[in-house]
Parts: C-alpha cells; sequence; structure tokens
C-alpha cells in the first residue's frame, strides 16, 4: 500500500470510534521511506501503537565504516536513537487530544550506550521503531490530527534524523569512535592484569542520585599517581594515560566525602561504554564486575554459603540454606555466592551497604565470642583466599577496619577526589601496629556449588494471559503474579533492560530450564542465542523497547523469584 491509501483509510474512520484505527494497521510505501503499523492501539489511554519506519540503507547516505564492526554498529543506532528524539522535539507538537493521543517516543538511552532494539540494522535495511499515540477526542477518532502526524511530523522527523545529509556529522563519527575505544580498551584489562582502568582528567562526580549526568562545578578531575599509570594505545584517539586498577584485593580508603564511594560507582557504571562527554568514556571495568550488598529480607533458595556461615543454630545446613527472610549478613553472603555462581570475575563492594558483621570480627570480639559460637566467617578472612583459589579479584571501599591492610594487594586513598597509591604506607601501618585478630578463614576459599533451577519454578500466567510479563520501573518485575525486587541490582541502569529481563526469564523457562543444566549453563546458551538473533528472539513481535543487560543481572533476577526451586549440582 502507498501513503494515499493510509490517508483514504484515515479519512474514512475519522470521526468513528477507536476502534476502527486498527484499519490502518500495515506497510506503507512513502516514497523516501517505508511506514509499518505494527499495532494500533485500541484505547486513547492503552499503550502507545507500534510503528516502524524501514529505510534501505544504501540511500541513506551513511559511510558503511561508521558501523563495520559490532561496537560501531551499537554507536551507529544508539546515535540515530537520540537523533531521532532530538527531531521529535523539534517537530512533533506532542501530546493533543485524549490520554496518549499526540505522542511520538523512540526509547533512547541516558549516559550509557546500550545495544537496543529501537534502531536495528539488519538484511541491508535500517529500521527505526518508536512509539505513537493516535489522537482521539475522548474515543473518537480525530482523522485529521493522525494525518498531521502520518504526513506532517513523521516524515520530517525521518528526514531530519535518519540520513547522513541531515545529520551532525562530526558528532555522529565521536559517537562511534569513543565506543570503539572504549571496548577496545575494556578488551585490553585482562592482557595488563588489572579489572579496571580509570583515564586521567576523567569526571567521576554526578549530579545527583538521580542525575547521572556530570557534575559540572567544582569537579575535580582524576589525578593518576605515578605508581598505578598505565598507558595505553586506543584505535581512534591514540595514547591515553590513566590509573589501572590491578587484579587481587584493591581497598578505596580515605575520609568521609573523598571520593571513595565516587569511585566506586564509576567502576561499577565501567561495565558500559558511555557518550561523549559524560566524562566517564575511558572509564572501564572488566564485564565480570558486579557489585554486592547486603540485602536484608531477599528469598534464597538452597544457595551454598558455607565458606562464610557454618555451625548455624538448631543444625541449619547453610550448604543449602534457604529463607523467605535473609538478615543482612546471610543475603551478602549468598549474593556473592550466586555471582560466582555464574562468573563473576570482579567483586565490587561498599562498607556502607554491607553488614559490619559480616564484614570483620576484630580481635576483642573473637576474644569475647569464641570462634564455635560465631557462625560467621568475615569476608576479611576469605577475600584473598577468594582470588588465590578461583582468581576472582575485589575492589572494596573501607573506612573503619584497616584489619583490612594485611589482606590488600593494593590501597587507594581519595584525598579530596584526587586518587593516591598509599600501598606501601598501608603495609608499613600493618607491621608498627600489627592485628593480634586470628584469620578464622581456612586454608581454602571453599566450594562453589552449581544449582540448576527446576522448571516448575517458572510461570508466567495471569487471569485469563498464558503469559503477562510487566515492568515496575527500573527494578521491579511482575512475572506472572510473582513480583521480583531487582532494587539490590545496582548495575542495572535502563528500563528497557529490565524489561529484556522479564523476556528473557520466559525464554529460559521455555528452552533452557530443563532441571539439569546448571543455572550459568543454561543462561549461557540464552545469552549466545540473544547475541546471534537479537533481543528480537525473545517475543513473537518486533519490540520497540529492549536494552541489552547482563547474565549477572537475569541470574539476578531469577534468584529474586520466591517461586525459585533448585536442586543442586556436583561442584
Amino acid at each position: 500500500m502507498t501513503g494515499n491509501d493510509l490517508k483514504r483509510i484515515l479519512k474514512k474512520i475519522n470521526g468513528r470510534g477507536y476502534k476502527a484505527y486498527k484499519d490502518i494497521e500495515g506497510l506503507y510505501d512513502f516514497g523516501t521511506f517505508r511506514l509499518s503499523i505494527d499495532h494500533a492501539q485500541g484505547d486513547p489511554f492503552a499503550s502507545p501503537s507500534r510503528v516502524r519506519v524501514l529505510i534501505p540503507v544504501r540511500e541513506t547516505g551513511f559511510p558503511p565504516d561508521l558501523f563495520s564492526r559490532k561496537p560501531r554498529e551499537v554507536a551507529f543506532r544508539d546515535f540515530l536513537s537520540r537523533a531521532f528524539e532530538g527531531a521529535i522535539r523539534r517537530y512533533s507538537k506532542g501530546r493533543r487530544g485524549t490520554g496518549r493521543s499526540g505522542l511520538i517516543d523512540i526509547d533512547t538511552g541516558g549516559q550509557e550506550i546500550l545495544e537496543r532494539t529501537s534502531v536495528i540494522l539488519k538484511d541491508g535495511w535500517l529500521e527505526v521503531r518508536f512509539f505513537v499515540g493516535l489522537p482521539a477526542h475522548g474515543r473518537t477518532i480525530l482523522g485529521h490530527e493522525a494525518q498531521e502526524m502520518f504526513f506532517g511530523e513523521i516524515p520530517r522527523i525521518v528526514r531530519e534524523s535518519l540520513f547522513w545529509a541531515s545529520v551532525d556529522k562530526v558528532a555522529l563519527r565521536r559517537h562511534v569512535e569513543v565506543c570503539e575505544d572504549q571496548e577496545a580498551l575494556r578488551e585490553m584489562l585482562e592482557e595488563l592484569g588489572l579489572v579496571a582502568f580509570v583515564a586521567e582528567g576523567a569526571i567521576l562526580p554526578r549530579r545527583s542520585g538521580v542525575d547521572d549526568r556530570p557534575l559540572k562545578e567544582g569537579v575535580v578531575p582524576v589525578e593518576v599517581p605515578f605508581e598505578l599509570e598505565v598507558t595505553v594505545e586506543l584505535p581512534n584517539r591514540g595514547r591515553i594515560r590513566g590509573m589501572g586498577i590491578p587484579k587481587g584485593v584493591t581497598l578505596i580508603v580515605g575520609g568521609g566525602f573523598h571520593g571513595k564511594s565516587t569511585l566506586l560507582h564509576a567502576l561499577e557504571r565501567g561495565i558500559y561504554n558511555h557518550i561523549p562527554g559524560d566524562g566517564r568514556e575511558y572509564v572501564v571495568s572488566d564485564q565480570g564486575a558486579v557489585k554486592i550488598r547486603a540485602e536484608d529480607g531477599r528469598y534464597i533458595e538452597q544457595v551454598d554459603i558455607s565458606p562464610f556461615i557454618s555451625n548455624l543454630p538448631f543444625g541449619k545446613d547453610t550448604r543449602k540454606f534457604s529463607t523467605e527472610n535473609a538478615s543482612g549478613s546471610t543475603s551478602q553472603a549468598a549474593n556473592i555466592m550466586e555471582a560466582l555462581e555464574v562468573g563473576a570475575r570482579v567483586l565490587l563492594m561498599d562498607e556502607d551497604t554491607s553488614a559490619t558483621n559480616f564484614m570483620v570480627r576484630d580481635e576483642r570480639m573473637q576474644a569475647l565470642v569464641a570462634k564455635e559460637k560465631e557462625p560467621i566467617t568475615p569476608f576479611v578472612d576469605k577475600v584473598k583466599k577468594l582470588h588465590r583459589q578461583f582468581g576472582v579479584s575485589t575492589v572494596l571501599v573501607m573506612g573503619g577496619s584497616g584489619d583490612y591492610f594485611d589482606v590488600a594487594d593494593t590501597v587507594i586513598m581519595m584525598d579530596s577526589y584526587r586518587p593516591r597509591c598509599v600501598t606501601q604506607r598501608a603495609k608499613e601501618i600493618s607491621k608498627v601496629y600489627a592485628s593480634r585478630r586470628r584469620d578464622e578463614g581456612g586454608e581454602n576459599f571453599g566450594t562453589i556449588t552449581p544449582r540448576a533451577p527446576k522448571p516448575e519454578s517458572f510461570d508466567p500466567s495471569r487471569g485469563k494471559r498464558d503469559v503477562k510479563i510487566d515492568i515496575k520501573g527500573l527494578k521491579a518485575i511482575l512475572f506472572g503474579t510473582t513480583l521480583i525486587d531487582l532494587s539490590a541490582l545496582e548495575q542495572l541502569v535502563d528500563e528497557s533492560q529490565t524489561r529484556a529481563i522479564g523476556a528473557m526469564i520466559h525464554r529460559y523457562a521455555q528452552r533452557y530450564a530443563d532441571g539439569k543444566r546448571s543455572l550459568k549453563e543454561g543462561l549461557e546458551l540464552l545469552m549466545a542465542e540473544v547475541r546471534e538473533k537479537g533481543l528480537d528472539c525473545l517475543v513473537p513481535y518486533k519490540p520497540p523497547n529492549f536494552a541489552m543487560p547482563r547474565i549477572f543481572e537475569v541470574a539476578g533476577a531469577i534468584n529474586r523469584m520466591r517461586t525459585l526451586k533448585v536442586r543442586q549440582l556436583s561442584p
């Protein structure tokens, strides 16, 4: 069908009841692009209609080198989604009429560059997916308003954002090259023996807890201590100097309000690539870095927390620990073991969000409470053994206990937001003020026990719907009738990731949760399928608003399902 066919249908249904908008579903040729109306909403207050624009890539004029490799392609698509959003702001009149009438919206990112489904390159086509609120007065179709949107606003938005002749060419190329450099830098970490890299001059502070943009006033750019200086060569930027955080046990110390948690937060987000101008473009962390915290009240299902907790009262078995309402220490132990179970290579921890009795037990407490009366083996006695036995590093913000000096390989002190390497000084202090506490951690870290989720754990049905999965903001998924609380998964950054996780759990349950495969094995198969086929494989329609999560956040969501049942496998 042509654009004239769409005009004819809109004239025909003008003034009719809202459900007549279903007649406009279909594919229309607009000359310079094709318009596909995949789903017309049934009510002005319902989720807006799903619409796609399709253009042959060769007709857009974009140089192929901008999307010749995967990191470049992801950044190219991200830039176009932001350009499309900018054009919407310039040319769309916005909401007008009842409910969502007049809305044009596309899923775009914040400070991070994520692989998402709002813009797709496939089989020689550029495909842009977005939402349209079909206009109505009450529930009466406003056909003339719809014509203005489809034949005035949308073509102009397309023309100004999806063609090489119209976009900011310098900004697009920089967007692509900065993303590619970050990916290359992250891939260098292993060879350099690092878990993270923080570029000289990086801007780490954010505007607020709810505004992730860089702070503008009173900012101290990162200075590189010579002891930790690393210089690398990037594909586009060339030589760059920064602070390398080595493998092993790293402490971040310093006085209150001097930037300890700010540095750790930047490392948490260093698993993602960032947009130019973010300030953290060249702050990268190992992709296997997982933030760990205490999480009172969480559900735990047969997790082997015996490396940290044993000899519980009443003989409760911590090798198969389950609870409906975990304490701070048992939840933190479970969070660590679950992360290790699916392959975490770096643990990121802050004493402010940790259980105090889990982190350390000083000599006075050891003298008062005998070890046989204390079920908890503190993290200080396990952190070094974890690295030695499994190669898992830890970066820990610690301002209250010098006992960690004895086990640290690297100590970074934040002084007025300036990092200083004080490893040698910390070791000298350890000798002068020797700790008399006893190591309670044994010879080794212990066992990481895999678990296989049982298929009956996953029921996505609700009411008359066989599958009903919704998100409740960034930090909650309603899977069928089960509410999954993700508030402790601090490295989730986008609601579209949360939305994708809900669909991924369902896909995992359908294909890979057979009660025999370990959680890690099943999720690795799922992640491989998604990487090969794209996020589209998760649902029977073309999703406009999915973004790629990591295996750790998908596993974290599954582990927090209160319907989860597992059987343990041999280590």
